[in-house]
């Protein structure tokens, strides 16, 4: 896994335990040496994983649309993509990453999330989705996909190949498994 997309929110959240985990997932992704390609903003835990990074010494891909450039203040990142649509940049994301990792966040978060998910489901791409439970975040989410496994409506094997934990590093570990690096 040579490059990894990062979701997470454009604000900061009420727990300070996400921009804390934020910051360590960015400083493992540069340990790591491994690419974060994101939303391309400085906003929120955005601008918080990225920075980290960009401090630890590693490579960040910003990617965002012309009207969110002009409206959003960004990072001096090692390189960024301007595209015209949501959907364009959404592509461009999936194409260049090797893994998908959410962090806590709004429903951009989500709907990024569960789109790389649900490509996974259809065998669009075999690239490892995971989720950064920083502070008990996405246990709703988790309780909400275990009732779709126990309702018939999403396999216990996809249930079970989205990859969370709590710690940034083990995250990363259980990712580089999966992708077979």
């Amino acid at each position: 896994m040579h490059t990894l997309c990062v979701f997470c929110g454009s604000s900061l959240g009420q727990d300070p335990q996400y921009a804390a985990s934020s910051a360590a997932f960015g400083r493992e992704i540069a340990r790591r040496d491994i690419r974060m390609v994101y939303g391309g903003s400085d906003a929120g835990l955005m601008g918080i994983t990225a920075r980290s990074v960009l401090e630890s010494g590693g490579s960040v891909t910003g990617i965002i649309t012309r009207e969110l450039y002009a409206a959003t203040e960004h990072l001096d990142v090692s390189e960024l993509v301007i595209r015209d649509t949501m959907h364009q940049r959404k592509h461009t994301m999936h194409e260049c990453s090797d893994g998908f990792a959410a962090l806590p966040g709004g429903i951009g978060t989500l709907e990024e999330l569960l789109e790389s998910f649900t490509w996974s489901q259809l065998g669009i791409h075999s690239k490892p989705v995971a989720l950064l439970n920083a502070g008990g975040f996405f246990d709703p989410l988790l309780k909400l996909l275990d009732h779709l496994t126990v309702q018939g409506f999403l396999s216990p094997r996809q249930r079970s190949s989205l990859i969370v934990s709590r710690d940034p590093g083990r995250l990363l570990d259980k990712m580089l498994e999966a992708s077979g690096s």
